[in-house]
């Protein structure tokens, strides 16, 4: 339970601190010796499932003992490796792998954006890349390779696996010693920041989540969430430090809630990470038997729902930045008994963390009363790869924070820039940001830095990017783009194209509109808020160069499609959904929609099939079809 202590004689508010329960100091070396620990005890058991596949523990600790023969001499200890593989047997061995060198995991999704790739691995100096050949920067392509014998099947299997070489920049930021990943959050400067995570707040954080869940032998959790967002690290490593096994899902599953279910019965899933969208997505809905899902752990967003009662798992509202290790605080939502109409809070710190809540002037306020979030104790990142920003954002704790109940002595916080309540029993709200950031389907986002990939356009002189929310709660990024004046502006679809190259899918504008200027507040910066209000309803699509809607069931599928993609892309029925930008959150939007409209269910692959919007209608007219003959 959390240190949630009283005013003395009830008199006065208590002070918002929570400590989390103490926590027996955690080693470095704890992350790989446990799943050791595994391959000793249990080695035929599996450790990854993929369908119908399967490997063991001892299988997977033979292929991360092939990568590291394959790096040893060139890659060494505290070196960055950058990941640019999808969930698959080969991550989990790469991942391995890196940990039995001491290399620097550097997770980046399987299609980071060339531009985007190649800006990273500069700036940060990246030795070696690990991935698709056909996707390495031109950088890494001139360099010596090296082939990894990984296995290519499985549902996100790449077909070949390569390590390339770059000599190291000599003017690469330095890694904090004892890094055992590191991850990328959206930067104010428009360039992402990274943030190295040590091996023993890794190994707090992981023995902790396995306490919570009672994670062991014969569990298997989901291996869903994103690479290359933090919570990945989190599903990864704690099924392999306890025993359990990673089950791998197909595609589909991350854009349809019925798919996801479905896959998690198929698979006997027990402990499953979510991001919070989808998750929302699943509770919409009726909820189905899953009597092996034990544990449900939501992530990554403002949580707006309750599970209902019906909800079987135990869900776990976590709550944690890349820069506090994934999780720092959860809250377990006893489904439909604490709903009073309100968001669910982020609840109270897990084991080792310290929390409190400031006033701008770093200040601990009385409990009920809003300020921001700073967080200490075992779960804090080493930094950012920045020594000014680290000293920034990493400082001193507030007179009145100490550490007994956290288990270790707190000797800095970090500022969140998260704006909490906290509650007379200690539980954290959750009220917004304190700056500009937003999160989108989980991720956290830099407007500077989607703004500042416009800019990359030589016709585009400025770009400004705000937030805004649906009315179904869904988080979208706009863009205002103002071109250079007497210069013709770029096709959307072209700028769209132009910008997934440098930032990650979720920070993708779902609109764009063009100004020719943007309105000021008055300390003379653009006045976002401003142009929202201006912004008119997204207008009916323009129909394709082939051809309008040629019936009513095409008509349906455009109007929907641009309600759900708010009218910023070019949307056309001779193009696919995919091709207008649409994203897994979107498209279980769009199915929903379509359900609602005309009462014909598709699944997400029956949708990614489609040769064009038209094959969709067609689609939709042959369900109706076979439900009125009663086929």
């Amino acid at each position: 339970m959390s240190n949630t202590s009283t005013a003395p004689g009830g008199s006065l508010p208590a002070p918002s601190i929570a400590y989390g329960p103490a926590a027996a100091p955690a080693r470095p070396e704890d992350v790989l010796g446990h799943f050791d620990r595994w391959v000793r005890e249990t080695p035929a058991a599996p450790a990854v499932e993929d369908g119908e596949l399967c490997w063991t523990y001892a299988e997977v600790a033979q292929q991360a003992e092939h990568v590291a023969d394959a790096l040893r001499g060139r890659v060494a200890p505290g070196d960055l490796v950058g990941v640019c593989l999808d969930r698959s047997v080969a991550l989990v061995a790469v991942a391995v792998g890196l940990a039995r060198l001491g290399a620097v995991y550097l997770p980046l999704g399987p299609t980071p954006g060339e531009r985007r790739l190649a800006t990273v691995t500069e700036r940060l100096g990246v030795p070696c890349l690990i991935g698709d050949p056909g996707l390495l920067p031109a950088a890494y392509r001139a360099g010596e390779r090296q082939a990894l014998a990984l296995p290519a099947a499985g549902a996100n299997a790449a077909a070949q696996v390569t390590a390339a070489f770059r000599p190291a920049a000599a003017a690469r930021p330095a890694v904090p010693e004892g890094t055992f990943y590191a991850v990328l959050t959206s930067g104010s400067t428009g360039t992402p920041k990274a943030v190295a995570v040590g091996g023993g707040s890794l190994a707090s954080m992981l023995r902790g989540y396995a306490e919570r869940t009672g994670s062991g032998p014969g569990d298997r959790h989901s291996l869903l969430v994103g690479v290359s967002f933090d919570p990945h690290v989190k599903e990864l490593w704690t099924a392999l430090t306890s025993g359990a096994a990673l089950s791998v899902p197909p595609e589909e599953v991350r854009w349809d809630p019925d798919a996801l279910t479905d896959w998690w019965r198929r698979a006997g899933v027990t402990v499953a990470v979510l991001p919070t969208p989808l998750a929302e997505s699943v509770f919409a809905r009726p909820w189905p038997a899953l009597p092996a899902l034990r544990h449900l752990m939501v992530g990554g967003d403002r949580l707006r729902t309750w599970p209902a009662p019906e909800v079987t798992a135990r869900v776990h509202n976590a709550y944690g930045p890349a820069e506090a290790t994934v999780m720092s605080t959860m809250h377990a939502l006893d489904a439909g008994r604490e709903d009073t109409g309100t968001p669910p809070p982020i609840g109270s710190p897990v084991a080792g963390v310290a929390v409190c809540v400031t006033d701008d002037e770093g200040r601990i306020v009385p409990r009920g009363t809003p300020g921001e979030l700073r967080i200490g104790g075992a779960g804090l990142s080493l930094g950012y790869l920045d020594r000014e920003l680290t000293a920034r954002r990493f400082v001193a704790p507030p007179p009145g924070l100490t550490g007994p109940g956290a288990g270790t002595g707190i000797d800095r916080v970090y500022r969140t820039g998260d704006r909490v309540r906290m509650r007379a029993d200690g539980v954290l709200e959750f009220l917004g940001r304190m700056d500009d950031q937003v999160k989108v389907s989980g991720v956290r986002i830099e407007p500077a830095e989607v703004e500042a990939a416009f800019e990359h356009d030589p016709r585009v002189r400025r770009a400004a990017v705000a937030a805004r929310t649906t009315g179904d709660g869904v988080v979208e990024l706009i863009a205002f783009v103002q071109p250079h004046p007497g210069q013709e502006p770029p096709a959307t679809a072209e700028l769209v194209r132009s910008v997934r190259d440098w930032l990650p899918a979720q920070a993708v504008p779902a609109v764009v509109r063009y100004v020719t200027d943007f309105p000021l507040d008055a300390n003379g910066k653009v006045d976002r808020a401003a142009l929202l209000a201006a912004d008119a309803p997204a207008a009916a699509p323009a129909p394709a160069p082939g051809g309008g809607p040629r019936s009513a069931t095409e008509q349906l599928v455009l109007r929907v499609c641009g309600e759900v993609l708010g009218g910023g892309t070019e949307i056309g029925l001779d193009g696919t959904f995919r091709d207008a930008g649409g994203t897994s959150l979107a498209a279980a939007r769009l199915l929903a929609a379509l359900e609602e409209s005309c009462g014909v269910r598709l699944r997400a692959p029956e949708l990614l099939r489609q040769p064009d919007l038209r094959g969709l209608a067609a689609l939709l007219d042959a369900r109706r079809a076979t439900a009125s003959a009663g086929v």
